[in-house]
């Protein structure tokens, strides 16, 4: 079971992204501060969660947090700052909005700039060992997964409504087919061996 980390006084927030892997859409980060004694059993890392047990976490989460907060950054600025930055970018964004100032900060992997003067850790898999993490990997895949499948209606050819843009075969095959969209990211290898002359 995952641990509700929680410092002895004060307000913590967990964050985490969704989509640093993806050839298309924005990269989208949660931060949630979670009651003292909240617990679910369904709740773990976005990843190993079912999409259907994902949209209930959702539901719960914006309930029962004492604040949460979802951030996109678009593939324009993902080219202009890299992913990284960008990553950390829209954790910033989405720790700006929380309702609440936490007092610190978990983060899931092992790479963050100091957030203003709020002390953080981070934590490698964290979103598999903290409720906080694991709450905002839940939304950020929520909430990116929800976009992808809007600007999938725009561009059907890419599927993304199924793979969410993220280099699958299929996804590869039609860029190949019909060449790339406002919302590629150019900075990355769209197609192996260098074949995204476009």
């Amino acid at each position: 079971m995952l641990l509700n980390s929680y410092i002895k006084t004060g307000m913590e927030a967990g964050t985490d992204e969704a989509g640093r892997g993806c050839l298309a859409g924005p990269v989208t980060a949660a931060a949630v501060i979670l009651p003292k004694r909240f617990k679910n059993l369904l709740l773990n890392d976005s990843k190993i969660v079912t999409s259907s047990n994902r949209k209930i976490l959702k539901k719960i989460i914006e309930k029962d947090a004492l604040g949460y907060s979802v951030r996109f950054i678009d593939n324009v600025k993902i080219d202009d700052i890299n992913i990284l930055n960008a990553s950390i970018l829209a954790m910033h964004h989405s720790i700006d909005h929380l309702k609440l100032i936490p007092t610190h900060i978990l983060v899931d992997g092992n790479r963050f700039k100091a957030y203003k003067n709020i002390p953080h850790l981070c934590i490698v898999q964290g979103d598999g060992k903290y409720m906080n993490i694991a709450a905002a990997s839940i939304l950020a895949k929520t909430y990116r997964d929800a976009y992808m499948e809007m600007i999938h209606l725009e561009f059907p050819m890419y599927n993304w409504k199924q793979n969410k843009g993220y280099p699958t075969a299929e996804h590869r095959a039609a860029i190949i087919k019909y060449g790339i969209t406002k919302y590629h990211r150019l900075s990355y290898r769209l197609l192996p061996n260098d074949l995204n002359s476009f």
